[in-house]
């Protein structure tokens, strides 16, 4: 890391570290933004955004109501049941009462609405390997040695 955005110098609260953190943090959300638009675009999926967070979010949490669902996915209630109501239609979210509350309903992820997700999966990791087919060994390298910062920048904070 370079030395003006280290955190562990006395320089840490210095002007220049914070302007090249945010220059960092501009670039990377660029990049970052650009490379998972470039996948949802070259994958032209049937499965809208929204529907395929909802799935991902079932299948990591579910079975869940409606409510939790759309807190989760941070939307309204009427706008999930509307999401949830296409994913019905298509099979891929199977509805069943709660049992500790017959007036609700859980969502559950159906065999098809796994395999579609694995699918999905499949094909968005084929193009990231057709793109990374792109880059020489070093960056390849780089690009590895950076996965775990990467991957620390998606833990929630607390």
């Amino acid at each position: 890391m370079p030395a003006a955005i280290r955190d562990d110098g006395p320089d840490a609260a210095a002007p220049e570290a914070d302007d090249a953190r945010t220059e960092l943090a501009a670039r990377l959300r660029l990049a970052v933004g650009r490379l998972n638009r470039r996948i949802r675009i070259d994958n032209r999926e049937s499965i809208p955004p929204l529907q395929l967070s909802a799935l991902v979010t079932v299948e990591q949490h579910g079975p869940l109501r409606l409510s939790e669902l759309a807190r989760r996915e941070a939307v309204t209630a009427p706008t999930m049941s509307r999401v949830l109501a296409a994913l019905d239609d298509n099979g891929l979210v199977v509805r069943t009462t709660d049992p500790h509350d017959a007036r609700s309903v859980l969502i559950t992820l159906s065999e098809a609405g796994a395999a579609r997700l694995a699918e999905v999966r499949s094909h968005r990791t084929a193009l990231v390997a057709r793109r990374l087919a792109r880059l020489d060994a070093g960056q390849l390298a780089l690009l590895e040695a950076a996965l775990p910062a990467l991957e620390a920048l998606l833990v929630d904070d607390t």
